[in-house]
């Protein structure tokens, strides 16, 4: 029997444990400019609209690359592909800024935000407008250029876990 909850208060460990149970893609945010070069792994990233391309990412402002993506105002949500499992983990923990970037090739668009070679789709792009929600700030990101990658099979977090999904997952 699937257990309910009724009271009006959601805990946070409930809600972060419901959330495991979203699955999303994996995507590493990059950033370079007058305040640095710096990058962080997130799932929180989606479409809002086409009409001009848009689409949001969310960046806990107690994160170590917050001051540095707030005054560049310009990023690169890039698209993993199955089997950068590792490159996810190095962007999404405590490894020092030059070493994540060194672990991959990069290149540069119209903003000058790091693309990851390999990626599935990259979506160079400047910050529109910041919305503050909790703990976090929503970047709404206008779309300035994109990169497609050769990989057809990508990659999701769910339930904890990476999971590659596409053509070569089955």
């Amino acid at each position: 029997m699937a257990e309910t909850l009724n009271d009006p208060t959601v805990e946070k460990h409930q809600f972060r444990d419901a959330m495991s149970r979203l699955g999303a893609a994996v995507n590493i945010i990059t950033t370079d400019g007058p305040a640095g070069r710096a990058g962080f792994t997130a799932s929180a990233v989606c479409s809002v609209t086409d009409s001009p391309p848009t689409l949001l990412v969310c960046l806990n402002r107690s994160a170590s690359v917050y001051e540095v993506f707030r005054e560049n105002m310009q990023l690169c949500v890039n698209t993993l592909a199955a089997g950068h499992e590792s490159l996810s983990g190095l962007f999404g923990g405590k490894t020092p800024m030059a070493e994540r970037f060194i672990a991959a090739d990069w290149t540069t668009q119209v903003t000058g935000s790091p693309i990851l070679s390999g990626a599935l789709a990259s979506f160079d792009c400047t910050v529109s407008q910041i919305v503050s929600v909790g703990t976090h700030d929503i970047l709404v990101c206008k779309t300035r250029a994109l990169v497609f990658g050769d990989s057809r099979s990508g990659l999701i977090y769910f339930d904890r876990r990476y999971h590659p999904v596409g053509e070569h997952s089955f």
